[in-house]
């Protein structure tokens, strides 16, 4: 049988891990400035949690979550978004009790979806999220929109959206589902057949819908912020103050709404302008009733979830180069059988001082390893054979210029000249 990964799923070889590494070094650096902390959640949860949280009616919960019952009759589900399992995590270790706000991230967090495969979204992808709790501030909204754009923004993409909305609380929304439901009851059977059932269930999911028809008969639906409460209102009007004093631009988006149950208030999406069609880099909002949903008590969370292979995807796509640090700093050559000890016992001592350094595992002539050290982009070179050990010196030759020095051949010495060399 010739084996091949699952479909929808994607091996990241080690020539490319590099660029996964780039923006990993660039999300801790960030998320270390704004005081975030870690977390890992398991890659399995009991399925009622997601059914509880991300919501029945869902089209994660209903079509796309990857679920089996084990040995011992339990329902598990491979997780299929972040924000559950961390919510879970907050509440199952009564980190509600610690002082507050906590802020925590988790990176490229495997999440399992079986939908098509697509652009940037794979059945297994990996995400980097960003939770805040205890937070009911505003200003926490904000702070989470100006972390994504600063991200972002750092590593280069440009004529980037934030798409903002406002979606109201359980106060509130109940009088935009009438008056949303009355304007779609006259034009139910034009409605696709996921819509329909939405109809009764969850009226507001239909505006997430991106079936050409559907969207053709929602152009002038009631608007969700003409129906906010006081408290709503003015949290979205002071979101807005902050985003207007970092000169954060945005677009209000009346049918933005998030395909996830446990959203209240400020939902908000960030697109690049550089793609057709404009899709989602990011997405996150507002769940002031999640950790209270799950057990908990009365806490207000906040937060975004951004797919890696998407931002990949989109750094390629836009001609953005990544760094790519050389593979090795020094590559020691053995010419002859006399000196290979000499040539493992210096590899050995330059590693542990913190260089990158190779020498020969695969008995290759002294041609062949210079070619492989030229291939493998190692910045210098030394060759090592019986006139060098006689010596106790030896050449270090940069692999780049082609410039050659006389050097010691001693750890300490070879340490110094790489370290302080013309890379």
């Amino acid at each position: 049988m010739n084996y091949r990964a699952p479909k929808g799923t994607k091996d990241v070889l080690p020539a490319e891990s590099f660029r996964w590494q780039y923006l990993e070094n660039m999300i801790r650096e960030l998320t270390r400035k704004y005081g975030i902390q870690e977390a890992r959640t398991p890659v399995i949860e009991h399925t009622e949690l997601f059914l509880r949280g991300v919501g029945d009616t869902t089209d994660i919960v209903q079509k796309e979550m990857y679920t089996f019952e084990d040995k011992g009759g339990r329902s598990i589900t491979l997780k299929p978004e972040g924000t559950a399992g961390i919510v879970r995590m907050f509440v199952e270790h009564n980190l509600c009790s610690d002082l507050q706000p906590t802020k925590i991230y988790y990176l490229n967090s495997p999440v399992f979806r079986y939908e098509r495969p697509q652009a940037g979204r794979l059945r297994e992808h990996h995400q980097f999220g960003v939770e805040f709790f205890g937070a009911p501030e505003p200003t926490a909204d904000a702070e989470c929109i100006s972390l994504v754009l600063e991200f972002l923004r750092g590593i280069g993409l440009r004529n980037l959206k934030v798409k903002l909305n406002s979606i109201g609380c359980p106060e509130c929304r109940p009088a935009y589902h009438k008056a949303l439901h009355a304007y779609l009851e006259e034009r139910y059977d034009g409605l696709c057949e996921t819509c329909k059932a939405r109809f009764e269930t969850n009226p507001l999911r239909i505006l997430d819908c991106k079936v050409p028809s559907c969207q053709a008969l929602l152009t002038d639906t009631p608007v969700i912020t003409d129906y906010l409460c006081d408290s709503c209102r003015t949290h979205f009007e002071t979101l807005r103050h902050y985003l207007d004093v970092m000169g954060v631009s945005y677009e209000l988006d009346p049918k933005l709404v998030r395909g996830l149950d446990y959203y209240t208030k400020t939902v908000f999406e960030v697109v690049s302008e550089d793609m057709t069609p404009q899709i989602a880099i990011c997405g996150g909002g507002r769940y002031d009733n999640l950790v209270r949903q799950l057990g908990g008590p009365d806490c207000a969370g906040i937060g975004f979830g951004l797919g890696m292979e998407r931002l990949l995807m989109l750094m390629e796509e836009t001609g953005m180069e990544i760094p790519c640090d050389p593979l090795y700093d020094l590559y020691l050559a053995s010419a002859g059988t006399e000196s290979k000890d000499r040539v493992f016992e210096l590899c050995w001592q330059l590693r542990s001082k913190g260089l990158k350094v190779d020498i020969d595992h695969v008995g290759r002539s002294l041609k062949a390893q210079m070619k492989y050290a030229d291939k493998v982009g190692a910045v210098y070179i030394v060759v090592i054979g019986e006139n060098e050990l006689a010596s106790g010196s030896a050449r270090i030759k940069n692999m780049r210029s082609g410039a050659e020095e006389e050097i010691r051949l001693d750890a300490e010495s070879i340490a110094s000249f790489v370290l302080n060399g013309e890379r």
